[in-house]
């Protein structure tokens, strides 16, 4: 009977262990699916995939994809497929360089020498509500918010330290452009533009001991002892005309030495943009191109001012025209080494800069933001501002600068909305 017994309570240890161990391996293979992953170990990208399969989200995806499907491309999208169509950003950054460099550059043969960099005030304008409108209706949002996707609806995580990193990036952009431009009007004594900009501080005259804001003030009144009076013309001669103020031509190498590293971050804008999105590489472009125009003519009235020849003056600028691309090297540089191209990478939300979800490559865009901002104000708005005796002439010079402040950040506005 006690052998039965024994026999009994030996089986159903053994049953009991064949049990648990059957158990534990059941366990053991079913836990992976049965437990999600740690949302800390997500990326943005696997993140944005468990979410899209939420019912509500999948039904307005699926509403936003038709409605799309249903309408017609606009102008400015063909525009932009047609000028820009690599499926890779790099190659459409080059492109957009060459777009921002070349023909304003091409314009100048154009432009008579004695232009007054005054005049171009009306194109200062229009190239600021350009810069400010790319800044506002395109950087800014797709910096704290992210691009917006034509067939499906996406959510934006807040990270309030990611926020804060990307501020950090705007200010030093704007930073690193006010270093520019003080360490240009050190080098020049006071009188200088910080990025290269000629384009009206010629306007002032000098009375006395006075002197206008900048370089090309004194490069003006050279403009005027070249044109010279009656008299003067008779009692100095030719040798007035070939007569610069030193501190003129000096001016013209530090405006070019400044224009180069103003094309820089140009390149490092293109880069930037189309890594970001293919919509705002192209909507910066055109804030550019618009930019450039009046930043080329009047850094080409400044170099001729300073003593150059027409063709010096061209040839400098095409050579100042080689630091956008330079910059372009970079920033795609940037971008491919420092994860900004590769989206979806397999990087925790809290394993990139700082315990964020940043990369390297994500700091390039806040920075273009902040350079704009400080090109878009600081650098020409005072320009803008500069008023004449006339009140009457000055109050219709303003309404056509309101004007065309109004109209570069329309058009801007006007591609935002339509693409």
């Amino acid at each position: 009977m006690a052998l039965l017994q024994h026999r009994r309570t030996r089986a159903a240890a053994i049953f009991l262990l064949v049990a648990a161990f059957a158990l534990t391996t059941a366990w053991a293979a079913n836990k992976p699916d049965d437990l999600p992953p740690s949302p800390e170990s997500l990326s943005l990208a696997d993140l944005d995939a468990q979410l899209q399969k939420c019912p509500i989200l999948r039904t307005l995806s699926d509403a936003k994809a038709a409605s799309h499907a249903a309408a017609p491309s606009s102008l400015t999208t063909r525009a932009f497929a047609l000028l820009f169509p690599s499926s890779h950003p790099g190659v459409n950054a080059l492109l957009a360089t060459l777009y921002i460099s070349g023909p304003p550059n091409f314009l100048l043969a154009l432009v008579p020498t004695d232009i007054d960099p005054a005049s171009l005030s009306v194109m200062v304008a229009f190239a600021v509500g350009g810069l400010l409108g790319d800044t506002l209706f395109h950087l800014l949002p797709e910096i704290f918010l992210g691009e917006d996707e034509p067939d499906r609806v996406r959510m934006v995580l807040v990270e309030p330290n990611r926020n804060l990193l990307l501020g950090v990036a705007i200010l030093v952009g704007f930073l690193v452009f006010v270093a520019m431009d003080k360490g240009l009007r050190i080098a020049t004594g006071g009188a200088g533009d910080g990025h290269g900009h000629g384009h009206s501080h010629g306007s002032r005259e000098a009375e006395g001991e006075g002197r206008s804001t900048a370089v090309a003030g004194e490069g003006k009144e050279g403009v005027r002892l070249r044109k010279g009076t009656g008299d003067q013309a008779e009692g100095k001669g030719s040798e007035v005309v070939k007569e610069v103020n030193p501190s003129v031509k000096l001016g013209g190498v530090l405006n070019m030495i400044a224009d180069f590293t103003h094309n820089i971050t140009d390149g490092l804008a293109m880069s930037a943009s189309f890594y970001a999105s293919p919509t705002i590489g192209a909507t910066t472009t055109v804030a550019v191109f618009f930019h450039e125009i009046p930043h080329e003519v009047g850094d080409f009235a400044l170099l001729v001012q300073s003593g150059f020849s027409k063709r010096q003056a061209m040839g400098a600028q095409f050579v100042t025209a080689v630091g956008a691309l330079i910059g372009t090297l970079i920033g795609i540089a940037v971008q491919e080494l420092g994860g900004g191209g590769t989206e979806g990478a397999a990087m925790g939300m809290r394993d990139g800069l700082w315990g964020t979800s940043l990369r390297y490559g994500d700091l390039l865009l806040p920075f273009t933001a902040g350079t704009f901002l400080y090109v878009g104000t600081v650098a020409v708005i005072p320009e803008l501002l500069e008023t004449g005796p006339n009140k009457v002439a000055e109050l219709r010079k303003t309404l056509v600068q309101f004007a065309a402040i109004l109209l570069g950040a329309g058009i801007m506005l006007y591609i935002s909305w339509h693409d």
